[in-house]
């Protein structure tokens, strides 16, 4: 092959590379659960999936959502779980004080074979607002802080300072970016309540009410995330989780809170 011809290749391979995750998207529904306890988010692993509401948490069969056990953390204090992420049979669930000033946080940590508490960490008065949702990619954690409007707004801060916050294993911040102008109109007066990590490399993120979810990649410079595009779901809002145990798919699991039912969707 000649020198202009492998050049030529070469720059279409590139060009071909970088439009690969601006092919078009949709969320198609596959089944629905009726699970009277979904009101906040929900987590998923190979053979169940896990309802998430402020202080409880229930485990269901994948076949056919049957209830396999519950935790209850209302005596241990836990009054907002707002999302959850299964990682190598461990449940992590963003918790926070919320809608209480100052804003506090911390990360409950699960064994989700038992669905016992066995750890946390804790942020305090975090930083960077009230932890909403993380995940983990690459060996880091990815964590959303958010921030509200109106009466809910922390020492003047508004949604605007809703951030998406990257740390190492060990919880040390390595670096933060805030999200576009176009979803904080969307999130206001709430904000960003859930986020997972494709497999496609993409990040997908649901504001606290709308029937979308937002793709999201991070910036080759500055420091707000790049928008994509919006995909119509069946959710209303609130936490998600992306189960990347099927082979040769990839599906969402979302919440509609009005119908007390857990969604599928496959990212197509």
């Amino acid at each position: 092959m000649s020198f202009r011809k492998s050049l030529v290749l070469f720059i279409f391979l590139v060009l071909l590379n970088a439009v690969q995750p601006l092919r078009a998207q949709s969320l198609a529904p596959l089944k629905e659960f009726d699970v009277k306890e979904a009101k906040q988010a929900v987590a998923v692993d190979a053979q169940h999936f896990y309802v998430i509401n402020n202080s409880t948490i229930t485990k269901h069969s994948k076949a056919d959502g049957k209830l396999v056990a519950t935790w209850d953390g209302t005596r241990e204090g836990i009054v907002h779980l707002n999302s959850g992420v299964v990682i190598k049979g461990k449940m992590y669930c963003a918790n926070s004080n919320y809608p209480e000033i100052p804003m506090t946080s911390s990360v409950e940590i699960f064994d989700v074979k038992t669905l016992t508490h066995v750890g946390t960490h804790s942020f305090g008065i975090a930083q960077h607002g009230s932890l909403t949702w993380l995940d983990q990619r690459d060996g880091h954690w990815y964590i959303g802080f958010a921030h509200y409007a109106g009466k809910e707004a922390s020492e003047g801060r508004d949604v605007r300072w809703t951030s998406l916050v990257k740390y190492d294993p060990e919880w040390r911040q390595v670096e933060a970016w805030v999200f576009p102008k176009n979803l904080i109109d969307l999130f206001t007066p709430k904000s960003n309540s859930g986020g997972a990590w494709g497999s496609d490399g993409l990040l997908y993120c649901t504001g606290h009410d709308r029937g979308e979810v937002y793709v999201l990649k991070i910036p080759k410079s500055g420091y707000t995330l790049e928008y994509i595009r919006t995909l119509p779901a069946p959710i209303e809002g609130q936490g998600i989780a992306i189960d990347r145990t099927v082979p040769g798919k990839s599906l969402l699991y979302g919440i509609r809170r009005s119908k007390h039912a857990v969604t599928v969707s496959e990212i197509r």
